[in-house]
């Protein structure tokens, strides 16, 4: 095939060394390649350097597209970012509910409106750095995890529309973390090591209180309110439940002998409710806002596996489509079904479904 015929693929490109290896293997290999880089929140706002989201990435973008000889660009999403992932991140925290911004960043920026900008620049494909695998199962395309599960990022991808899938492509999804970055240094990649991140891009230092309170500093859930059992004792005063998560033990500053967990957020009375580690356990939950990247009839009952956050194992369950969500029994009780995080189902390696968990059942 000729170089003017080979289909187009456009790399989205972080700055990072797993998105800069995806895009220097399909170079290597003689495909045609354009990197397009998101210009984000961060961009002229002099944040120090990041594995990603900051000046000095899209300088690290750019310098691996030169030495590997392909285009690059720069799109302003910095309103479309705000919109589509800082704003309900804000919202959903002080709403009650624990967000995976991940997960909206890449339903809503890399495979909406980065997609959608790929094609307009003529590119056939789309590829990313992410630690996942496309396939086709029975016909059609698949997601699937990737090979090396402790990488694998399948669980924040389920919001890949079903008709794009067969234009996405994920060079890392056979590589394992260590040999990614064994082939960034055999390319001479100057990111090569650089550092993974780990915290939520947008917050500097992992401070999410003072993010929230930054961007919406009179909220009610950001102030002091009570703790709570779950028959409603008081047991000690918060510094705004907003700051807390179902799950969580460490931070609150109880003396009441055993340990106690927060088991529910009750934003309208800015509540926090506590409890002991067994009240912790839910039969199920109920999801909603749900993408199906498989048919899927409303009221069928299907055999799965449920993942409930990202390094959660995701546990043999039925679950049952309904309408726009789904309901998840498990097989065994799970711990901390938390509103906000994402339930994903699996059909072994698959992807079927993945929605916005709403509560537990």
């Amino acid at each position: 095939m000729t170089e003017s015929l080979k289909p187009l693929t456009a790399v989205a490109m972080s700055g990072g060394v797993d998105s800069s290896v995806a895009a220097a293997l399909l170079a290597r290999a003689g495909e045609r390649v354009v990197g397009l880089t998101l210009k984000l929140w961060c961009f002229g706002e002099g944040t120090t350097d990041r594995p990603c989201c900051s000046v000095e990435s899209i300088g690290d973008a750019r310098r691996v597209a030169q030495r590997m000889g392909f285009p690059h660009y720069i799109l302003d999403a910095e309103k479309a970012f705000a919109e589509n992932v800082m704003n309900p991140f804000v919202d959903d925290y002080l709403s009650g509910r624990t967000p995976n911004p991940c997960v909206r960043c890449n339903t809503h920026m890399k495979f909406d409106f980065l997609f959608q900008r790929a094609l307009e620049v003529g590119a056939d494909l789309v590829a990313t750095g992410h630690y996942a695998r496309r396939s086709v199962v029975d016909g059609e395309p698949a997601l699937l995890r990737a090979v090396e599960r402790a990488k694998d990022q399948s669980y924040v991808l389920w919001g890949i529309r079903r008709e794009r899938l067969g234009r996405v492509v994920f060079p890392l999804g056979d590589l394992g973390k260590e040999e990614a970055r064994a082939e960034a240094r055999a390319m001479g990649l100057a990111n090569a090591d650089k550092q993974e991140s780990q915290d939520v891009c947008f917050v500097v230092d992992g401070d999410v209180e003072s993010f929230l309170r930054g961007r919406a500093g009179g909220a009610p859930t950001l102030d002091p309110g009570r703790i709570v059992d779950t028959q409603g004792k008081v047991l000690g005063d918060h510094t705004g439940s907003a700051r807390y998560t179902v799950g969580q033990r460490r931070g609150l500053g109880l003396s009441v002998g055993s340990p106690r967990y927060v088991v529910e957020l009750q934003p309208r009375t800015n509540t926090v409710v506590v409890g002991l580690e067994e009240e912790l356990l839910a039969s199920g939950l109920r999801a909603a806002g749900a993408n199906y990247l498989v048919d899927w009839s409303d009221g069928e009952e299907r055999r799965v596996e449920c993942q409930i956050r990202y390094l959660h194992r995701a546990q043999p369950a039925a679950a049952v489509r309904r309408g726009d969500g789904f309901d998840v029994r498990f097989d065994s009780p799970q711990r901390a079904v938390t509103p906000g995080q994402s339930a994903v189902l699996y059909d072994g390696d698959r992807v079927l479904a993945g929605g916005v968990i709403e509560t537990p059942i």
